[in-house]
């Protein structure tokens, strides 16, 4: 019956991070996988999360299906985390949102309710982007392409490039784009290029679908959302998909949201009423627990309070990180080779070396980045950042 079915290969960042479990060495550094570490090495339980879970843990009861859209007070926070409160379109009840099993479930939702409503489009994601957009919308029955993003050579942006390419595209295409801290590279746009790039999006019909995976890691929580809040403050049909795995450090608790900004409350309606048919034919409801916590911080000042702070810490640490990197490496690689360590933002960035450096770097130094050359910086600490710094010197002199 199954003797046609081929063997999965395996998603390259997991099987990456497998092998480092495996590695007998005691210097060993992990920086392959997306998650953010603590200075320790750990993965921190935020003190606000911590706090949260406990009131609500004190308060046993039954716990019942949520509703397909999921946990209404945990939609109204989150839609207002992600758009501002003030938010014209949110004021309007033109944006449609659902709970969501992560970013990734997200994307799952909004893939299969686009593929219904608009079947002859296409998607359009930057070269490079995180291996699983790709996935998720080939699997939902898209051909999916490649806009111009990110130059290899430089560290940075192909705005230009970028730009014209999407401005050739046909309407109603799909446009997947990375609010910021982009990932695989740290590559971001500034607000001046993300108004240019809305402006084409808006003139030429096309549908963009931001992912907000890491608000809160870039340049904070208002600035890393501009996107998104320019979209909805001018009303471009958007899709937008957000998750609290990585700011509040809640990776198993799969929380997350779809939002659709539509042209009206009519549309809205009829909108969310679509995608919870889409969350039915997946996965019929979300879980409870997970979306309890995100609600009891962002409705409560003190909570919210505690976390914005340790969350800002937590992106300082990063950007420390990135510091030390940059000028561990001053003394074997300049200009934009080196400055690219202090201009990309978020948990990656694009190193520029080569597969065979890479993969010196694992088997030499037991220094474990993924084949791309991306490298997660929050998997960098005090005590292994010397380690990286060293292995990377002694790859860059040959």
């Amino acid at each position: 019956m199954f003797e046609h079915i081929d063997a999965y290969p395996g998603d390259p960042i997991l099987s990456l991070n497998e092998n480092f479990q495996k590695d007998p060495r005691q210097n060993k550094v992990n920086l392959s996988i997306g998650i953010y570490f603590d200075d320790d090495g750990r993965l921190p339980v935020m003190q606000a999360v911590h706090a949260a879970e406990a009131a609500i843990l004190a308060e046993p009861g039954p716990k019942p299906y949520l509703p397909m859209a999921g946990f209404a007070q945990y939609r109204d926070a989150v839609q207002a985390l992600v758009f501002g409160a003030q938010c014209p379109s949110r004021a309007a009840n033109r944006v449609a949102t659902v709970q969501t099993l992560g970013g990734s479930g997200a994307l799952k939702v909004g893939a299969d309710f686009i593929k219904r409503y608009f079947p002859q489009s296409q998607v359009w994601v930057s070269d490079p982007t995180w291996e699983n957009h790709r996935f998720i919308f080939e699997r939902a029955g898209f051909v999916v392409n490649t806009y111009p993003y990110c130059d290899e050579a430089t560290g940075g942006l192909k705005f230009e490039a970028m730009l014209s390419s999407i401005d050739a595209l046909p309407a109603k295409s799909v446009v997947l784009l990375h609010a910021c801290c982009h990932n695989p590279t740290g590559v971001d746009l500034d607000e001046a290029q993300w108004t240019q790039l809305i402006d084409v999006l808006q003139k030429r019909d096309l549908l963009p679908f931001v992912d907000i995976a890491y608000q809160g890691f870039g340049a904070g929580l208002d600035a890393d959302a501009f996107a998104v809040r320019e979209l909805g403050r001018r009303g471009v049909p958007a899709l937008v998909a957000n998750s609290f795995s990585k700011n509040f450090s809640l990776y198993g608790e799969r929380c997350g949201g779809l939002h659709v900004i539509c042209e009206d409350a009519a549309a809205a309606d009829r909108v969310l009423g679509q995608l919870t048919g889409s969350v039915r034919s997946n996965y019929s409801n979300p879980p409870t627990h997970g979306a309890k916590i995100v609600t009891r911080v962002l409705t409560n000042p003190e909570l919210k309070a505690s976390w914005e702070t340790e969350l800002a810490a937590m992106c300082e640490r990063i950007t420390r990180m990135r510091r030390a990197i940059h000028d561990g490496l001053a003394a074997h690689i300049s200009g934009e080779t080196l400055s690219r360590y202090v201009t990309q933002r978020g948990m990656f960035t694009y190193t520029g070396l080569s597969a065979d450096q890479v993969e010196r770097l694992k088997e030499e130094f037991g220094v474990y980045i993924l084949r791309s050359g991306r490298m997660c910086v929050a998997g960098l600490n005090e005590k292994n950042v010397s380690i990286v710094v060293d292995a990377m010197g002694r790859i860059l002199k040959g």
